[in-house]
């Protein structure tokens, strides 16, 4: 098939995707906040999230493999740093994640809260944190809540690069996330995401149908160490995000 069909192909899955998916919100999320809210039910919305989710990759052809599940810490706080290539990165993570670990929230750009409104009583119904990096007092302020939502027993995603990679090639880590954790008494497990930089580049609408691969690699020791050794920490939890990126996409599920 011409890659300029391709093009085309996808680009009419990419709209029927945003359109179908938008629908979707909409529909289900007044409700669903209602009674998450009054009930204080919040797998509620996390039920819904995933069927929004599964509608959306569906639609554009998006499936994923993942290997290393056996070190997610099912009932211990943690923070699995992943590297950010793409915007469809968050969902296909929260599916291998969640899933597993129904604590699970986010460490989420605060901008979002504009662009996405009608999911902002969402995310805030089921803690997901969010942190304004241009304001360094506010972000203190997010990172001290995430740490305590730590202790709570929950556990969160991020991407300590803090934008996504033109590249591919892994960028510097930013500390927030590491103080948190250290602050929280959390697990760290480093996380590797490949293939979703080629199903939609940086500045593109278009998702293109792809195999998605995620890694997981051996949780990092904490235990014993203060802020004191976050640059440390951020060292080792670096390498091994760059060791997982190095060993290539998954030929078949593990």
């Amino acid at each position: 098939m011409p890659n300029q069909l391709r093009t085309i192909i996808a680009g009419v899955r990419s709209l029927v995707a945003y359109v179908s998916v938008t629908i979707y919100v909409l529909l289900v999320a007044p409700p669903g906040i209602a009674l998450a809210t009054i009930f204080e039910w919040p797998e509620l919305l996390y039920w819904l999230g995933r069927g929004g989710v599964r509608l959306g990759l569906a639609t554009v052809g998006i499936t994923y493999r993942s290997t290393g599940l056996e070190h997610i810490q099912h009932n211990h706080a943690t923070v699995y740093c992943v590297n950010h290539a793409s915007n469809i990165d968050p969902p296909i993570l929260f599916m291998v994640l969640e899933a597993l670990h129904p604590k699970l929230v986010v460490l989420y750009k605060a901008e979002l809260r504009k662009v996405f409104p009608v999911l902002k009583r969402a995310f805030d119904v089921v803690g997901f944190v969010p942190i304004e990096r241009g304001n360094r007092e506010r972000s203190m302020k997010a990172i001290d809540r995430a740490a305590a939502s730590l202790r709570d027993g929950k556990s969160f995603l991020m991407f300590p690069e803090g934008t996504r990679s033109r590249t591919g090639k892994l960028l510097p880590f930013k500390k927030g996330g590491f103080i948190m954790a250290l602050k929280g008494g959390a697990t760290v497990v480093p996380v590797a995401i490949q293939g979703t930089s080629t199903a939609m580049k940086k500045g593109s609408l278009i998702i293109r149908p792809v195999v998605v691969s995620v890694r997981l690699g051996p949780p990092v020791e904490i235990q014993g160490k203060t802020l004191g050794d976050r640059d440390e920490l951020i060292a080792i939890t670096r390498k091994s995000v760059r060791s997982l990126l190095e060993a290539g996409p998954i030929e078949r599920e593990v």
